[in-house]
């Protein structure tokens, strides 16, 4: 085997490593039940809320924290309501400067959303609902739309 391919050159090669992914905090709440339960004339209006907040730990390393909340209701009835904040730590290593907002902001979430999606169908399902599938969240689309939002506040901050 070569040098290469066991890893002993790669020393300067970006590294982008998923070293934990965790859970900071879960509430799922059933505020009506039974009533909620009951088989409803109209499906449910599903709403859901996605943000993520990066946070420097050690040079290189980031916690990534992936919250979503949603809310499930018809009309006033309120049938489940969710929270999650699932985080991850990831090290970047070798990375130009200008890449690694982009790549913590959406390669990090990512790769933790379907783990999030998971957890959120098993608690839909365990608090005696159909289990709620999220549907894919466009991270580069949450990324350019913060990012156009710090330039909106700089620019109208008085000089």
């Amino acid at each position: 085997m070569s040098d290469i391919e066991n890893g002993a050159n790669n020393e300067g090669a970006p590294q982008f490593n998923v070293l934990a992914q965790y859970i900071k905090d879960l509430s799922f709440e059933n505020p009506n039940a039974p009533r909620s339960l009951a088989q409803q004339e109209q499906p449910p209006q599903i709403s859901v809320q996605v943000n993520v907040n990066p946070r420097p730990l050690a040079e290189g390393d980031f916690e990534v924290e992936l919250l979503l909340e949603g809310t499930a209701q018809t009309g006033d009835l309120i049938h489940f309501r969710f929270e999650l904040n699932f985080a991850g730590i990831f090290r970047l290593r070798n990375i130009p400067e200008n890449e690694i907002a982009p790549i913590v902001m959406i390669e990090g979430p990512r790769l933790l959303f379907p783990f999030a999606r998971q957890i959120i169908a098993d608690c839909v399902r365990n608090g005696g609902f159909p289990p709620l599938l999220l549907d894919p969240v466009d991270f580069v689309g949450l990324y350019r739309q913060r990012v156009a939002q710090v330039q909106a506040e700089q620019g109208a901050q008085p000089n």
